[in-house]
């Protein structure tokens, strides 16, 4: 009987082939696929996230960690999808206008959708109106913006502002993150809450929906 011990051991060490063959290994056991996901995906994902924040892991450890959960997400979804599973809410995230930096974006990305989150990627050089519209395309509980400079991160005012004039801002969370910002200036924008890297997102998103409830 395969461990999640040992599935989270090769997540966290990045091990994407290992993770693969180890989650179709505990499936064809007959581990539910919930146990999987939540005893072993998001179990490793969340120590990764640990390891960042006490600097024993750094950027190219998480994104290697989390090309590894993927890997085993990948095999696990339909599983998951047929067992009726359902994500702990929807996370819409891109990079704002003007901007064309996304590893602080994908780092995210991946770490929400370690911690059980079903994540559209918008891409970068997101404009104002395509978050609006993906608002109403997938009704996400959470919105995340990312800008790497100081002349875009202007551009995440103009989101809120046109979530507003749509109607929109009371029904969805908005998040940012990224090297220029700070959680004054998250306020001044009027952000719901700010990340100071991508560990912290799933922590902040999962608080914000506790709260909305």
């Amino acid at each position: 009987m395969i461990s999640m011990e040992e599935l989270i051991n090769n997540v966290v060490n990045g091990k994407a082939p290992e993770t693969e063959n180890i989650t179709q290994s505990a499936i064809d056991d007959g581990v539910s696929p919930e146990k999987i996901l939540t005893d072993g995906l998001i179990a490793a994902m969340e120590i990764v996230g640990d390891k960042f924040k006490k600097n024993e892991f750094y950027v190219p450890d998480m994104l290697i960690a989390a090309r590894a959960m993927k890997a085993g997400l990948k095999i696990l979804q339909p599983h998951l999808t047929a067992t009726g599973v359902k994500p702990i809410g929807t996370f819409v995230i891109g990079t704002v206008k003007g901007d064309l930096h996304d590893i602080g974006k994908n780092l995210v990305a991946m770490m929400m959708e370690g911690a059980g989150f079903k994540v559209i990627d918008l891409g970068v050089d997101v404009t104002p109106e395509k978050f609006v519209a993906a608002v109403d395309d997938h009704q996400p509980q959470i919105i995340g913006m990312s800008a790497l400079l100081t002349t875009t991160m202007v551009n995440m005012k103009k989101v809120i502002e046109a979530l507003e004039s749509d109607g929109k801002r009371n029904s969805v969370k908005v998040i940012v993150g990224g090297a220029p910002l700070s959680r004054n200036y998250a306020e001044d924008i009027g952000a719901d809450g700010y990340v100071e890297d991508a560990a912290g997102a799933p922590e902040l998103s999962k608080k914000l929906i506790d709260n909305g409830n």
